[in-house]
C-alpha cells in the first residue's frame, strides 16, 4: 500500500503529521545507555544499525517522532555514559531516508555552529524527509564539551542574546527572502545568500527546554514546541505550568504547544515492572557516572542539602530525570491519559532497550490510548 502523506505546512509540521491528541516520540536513542544510567548488559547501544531498526518500528507502530540527544563527551562511570553518541543531522537525514512519517530532529548547539551552516544542515535533512526534519536547539551548559570545542561559553543572560541573533539569522535563511545582511547584537553578516529553501515552503518544526527563565522566554518567542518537566505527584501542578507557559505565548500572539519526557518501563503486571525497574534503576545503577553527571551540575550534600541531594541522585538513576511510569499495561496508559489531561501535547519517551520494550508497547499501551481516543491507529 502507498503511503500518502499531506504536503508540509506548519501546521501539520507541528503536529507531526498526526491526528493524536497525545503525541509520542523516543528521546535518546543515538546515545550509547540512552538515557538509562544502568549497568544492564542489554542496555541501549546507542550505535547505528540499532538506531535504524528502531527508526523503522517506531515508523511501522505510529510514533510520532524521535528526539536525539547532542551530546559530545560522555559522563563517565563504569559504563562511560553517553560516551559513545552519533552526530544528530547525520543521524536524521539517515533515518529520514529510511522511513515514511515520522519526523526526526536534529538537536544543535547554537554556539558551536555557525547559523549559516546550521541552516543549510537542517534544509538538507528537510530535504532528504519531505517535510519531516524538526530542529531542536539548545544553548548548551556543560562546559567540559565547550572546552572540546575550544569556545568558552557566555554567561546565561548573554547566552540567549546570542541565541536570538542566531536563531533570527536560520529563520531568514529559511523564508523566501533573497540576498540580505545581518547586523545584530553578537553575529554581522553580509551578502547571505541561503538556497535551497526547506522542503514545500513552511520551515521545520523548530522545539527548545530552557529550563531557566531566559530559556523559557526564548523558547517562548520562537519555538513551536516547548520541553518542561512534569510534576510527579500533581496533575493539578503540571497543569498550572503548562496554562501559565500556553498563556504567556498567546500574549505574544503565539500558539505553543507543550511536552515532557518520561521514562516507561512497562510489563505485564505491576509487580514485574516495579521489579525490574528497581533492578535497572538502584541494584545495577551506575552510580559511578550518575556522581560524576552531579558533580558536573554542582549538585552536592553541601549545596542542597543530604535529603535533596538523595532524592536527585536516585531521580538521575533514572534515565537521568523525566517522569518514570512504571506499571502495567492499563497503569502505563492511565499515567499517560493523565498528562495528556494536564494540558501537554506530548511526551518523548526513553526505555532501558527501546527496541526490545517498543513492540509490548505498541501491542497492548497504544490499542489502551485508541480505546480512549486520544491515539488514533495507524493508516496506510
Amino acid at each position: 500500500m502507498t503511503f500518502h502523506r499531506p504536503a508540509p505546512t506548519l501546521a501539520n509540521r507541528s503536529a507531526f503529521y498526526s491526528d493524536n491528541k497525545l503525541i509520542i516520540g523516543l528521546f535518546g536513542a543515538n546515545c550509547s545507555s540512552g538515557r538509562a544510567v544502568t549497568l544492564l548488559e542489554n542496555r541501549w547501544t546507542g550505535g547505528w544499525r540499532d538506531s535504524l531498526r528502531l527508526a523503522q518500528m517506531a515508523d511501522d507502530i505510529g510514533i510520532d517522532f524521535m528526539l536525539p540527544i547532542g551530546r559530545w563527551k560522555g559522563y563517565g562511570g563504569v559504563t562511560d555514559y553517553q560516551g559513545a553518541t552519533l552526530e544528530t543531522f547525520t543521524w536524521a537525514s539517515g533515518l529520514l531516508a529510511s522511513t515514511r512519517r515520522i519526523t526526526v530532529f536534529g538537536t544543535i548547539h547554537a554556539p558551536l555552529y555557525n547559523p549559516i551552516m546550521a541552516a543549510k544542515m537542517c534544509v538538507t535533512a528537510d530535504h532528504v524527509g519531505e517535510g519531516r526534519f524538526g530542529l531542536n536547539m539548545v544553548c548548551g551548559w556543560n562546559e567540559g564539551e565547550f572546552e572540546m570545542f575550544g569556545v568558552t561559553q557566555r554567561d546565561h543572560e548573554r547566552r540567549y542574546e546570542y541565541a536570538q541573533d542566531w536563531m533570527n539569522v536560520v529563520l531568514r535563511a529559511w523564508s523566501p527572502e533573497g540576498e540580505f545582511d545581518y547586523a545584530g547584537t553578537h553575529l554581522n553578516l553580509r551578502g547571505v545568500r541561503a538556497k535551497p529553501k526547506p522542503w514545500g515552503d513552511t520551515r521545520p518544526v523548530i522545539m527548545n527546554a530552557g529550563a531557566s527563565a531566559n530559556g523559557r522566554a526564548f523558547a517562548i518567542r520562537n519555538c513551536d514546541a516547548f520541553f518542561t518537566t512534569a510534576s510527579r505527584e500533581s496533575v493539578q501542578e503540571t497543569q498550572a505550568k503548562v496554562g501559565e507557559i500556553k498563556a504567556e505565548a498567546r500574549a505574544l500572539g503565539r500558539e505553543l504547544e507543550v511536552y515532557t519526557v518520561g521514562v516507561v518501563t512497562c510489563r505485564p503486571s505491576m509487580k514485574e515492572a516495579q521489579d525490574y525497574h528497581h533492578y535497572a534503576a538502584v541494584e545495577r545503577a551506575d552510580w559511578s557516572a550518575v556522581d560524576c553527571i552531579m558533580a558536573i551540575k554542582g549538585l552536592t550534600p553541601e549545596s542542597m542539602g543530604q535529603e535533596a541531594f538523595e532524592k536527585r541522585r536516585a531521580q538521575y538513576a533514572n534515565g537521568m530525570g523525566g517522569v518514570p511510569i512504571v506499571g502495567d499495561p492499563d497503569h502505563v496508559a492511565d499515567q499517560l491519559a493523565r498528562l495528556n489531561e494536564s494540558g501537554l501535547r506530548g511526551i518523548a519517551l526513553s526505555m532501558v532497550n527501546y527496541a526490545e520494550e517498543l513492540p509490548y508497547f505498541a501491542q497492548e499501551v497504544l490499542p489502551r490510548l485508541e480505546k480512549r481516543g486520544i491515539r488514533v491507529p495507524v493508516k496506510g
